[in-house]
């Protein structure tokens, strides 16, 4: 049934947090036909990985979805049925006025962050009564396993990604000016934050026994590396040749071509929750740069996250992985053995994540447990 939603996103690291909820917002109105209104409080970084969104808009429709500027002063508006407030972010206070006039009481759910701890589990789905006025929202929470709500993954996705053939990449890199293949040349995609060891892999890469493709797209990072290898600020487009590393810095892509990016790449380093996930439905070798917080927090959740991973690996080859993705995050430093014993896996990796995906494709994905959540509590 066609039900009216709210949802609700700041923008705290200028991409990851949208970049989930407009994956969100557009599969909940594609692939299960809600009417949805997507607020959001910065446009600007939004507009970067949805180039059809104009910032100096207030109120628009992109691809069937209404979006707003969630501006400091709220202007009052008839609730949705259901109510998204997504990762802690807090509802206006008017908003919240407005959900205590309805006839009837909305779903309301707090969209947590991504997590592979043990508790989420037993938290996902339970209810959580207001402190002060008589309205429940429900903490639901995405993940890996049976028993929370899933990842996104839209309908067609993996035919898409399956449909994904060499001729089909060819013209994909043709179109984004992305260079084409050399004979035996590794491609990889580089986006982390800047506590990532830039610096020492790009030296490290540079030294390899064949020629490597990073491609980066321009930011922070890119200035990193334009200081280390004494080149001016890098424009998009640039190629860089330092030993047997080229560098191709391209401008932020339109979420569906960095997915394609994704997939045209031998390995992926991504960062944050958006590209983490869809990195992982790429099927190739992944190193994640997870968020870093306070009191070492992300270390327990990206050792969560690598026990379920590698618990069907072998043991040298979940002990490649976790050296790579701890040195990457800066638990240890990297060097050049530990990246030329993670790449020797590449193969078994690629054939692991096949396995990976499968096991993922168990659960119902995101946009469908929170569809079926709503519409069984209205």
């Amino acid at each position: 049934m066609q039900r009216r939603w709210d949802i609700f996103c700041t923008v705290i690291d200028n991409f990851g947090d949208i970049g989930i909820c407009w994956r969100l917002a557009r599969q909940l109105t594609q692939d299960h036909h809600q009417v949805v209104r997507l607020w959001v409080d910065d446009l600007i970084s939004f507009s970067c990985i949805a180039p059809d969104v104009n910032p100096e808009i207030q109120q628009q429709v992109v691809l069937g979805v209404d979006i707003r500027h969630w501006q400091c002063v709220f202007v009052e508006v008839e609730p949705a049925e259901v109510v998204i407030e997504a990762f802690a972010c807090e509802l206006p206070d008017a908003y919240v006025a407005t959900l205590l006039q309805a006839k009837k009481q909305p779903v309301w759910i707090n969209l947590e962050y991504l997590s592979t701890e043990l508790w989420v589990a037993q938290y996902h789905g339970l209810p959580s009564p207001h402190p002060r006025i008589p309205l429940i929202k429900t903490f639901f929470f995405p993940g890996f396993v049976q028993g929370t709500g899933g990842l996104i993954r839209e309908k067609n996705l993996i035919a898409q990604r399956s449909a994904f053939s060499a001729t089909v990449e060819h013209a994909f890199l043709q179109h984004k000016g992305l260079l084409e293949r050399k004979s035996s040349e590794i491609r990889v995609s580089l986006f982390c934050y800047d506590t990532a060891p830039i610096n020492k892999f790009i030296q490290i890469l540079s030294e390899s026994s064949e020629p490597i493709l990073l491609i980066v797209p321009v930011g922070s990072v890119t200035g990193s590396i334009a200081s280390l290898l004494k080149e001016p600020l890098l424009q998009t487009e640039k190629l860089i040749q330092h030993g047997q590393l080229t560098i191709q810095m391209i401008p932020f892509m339109e979420q569906t071509d960095y997915d394609r990016l994704l997939w045209s790449c031998d390995f992926n380093f991504v960062r944050g929750e958006d590209s983490f996930v869809r990195a992982q439905w790429a099927d190739s070798p992944f190193v994640w740069n997870i968020y870093p917080q306070t009191e070492g927090t992300h270390w327990k959740k990206l050792d969560a996250f690598l026990n379920l991973y590698t618990a069907d690996m072998p043991e040298e080859m979940a002990d490649a992985v976790r050296k790579l993705w701890d040195c990457w995050n800066g638990r240890n430093e990297i060097n050049g053995s530990v990246w030329l014993n993670y790449f020797s896996f590449r193969e078994a990796l690629i054939e692991h994540n096949k396995d990976w995906v499968k096991q993922l494709l168990r659960q119902d994905d995101l946009a469908s447990s929170l569809a079926q959540f709503a519409e069984n509590r209205l």
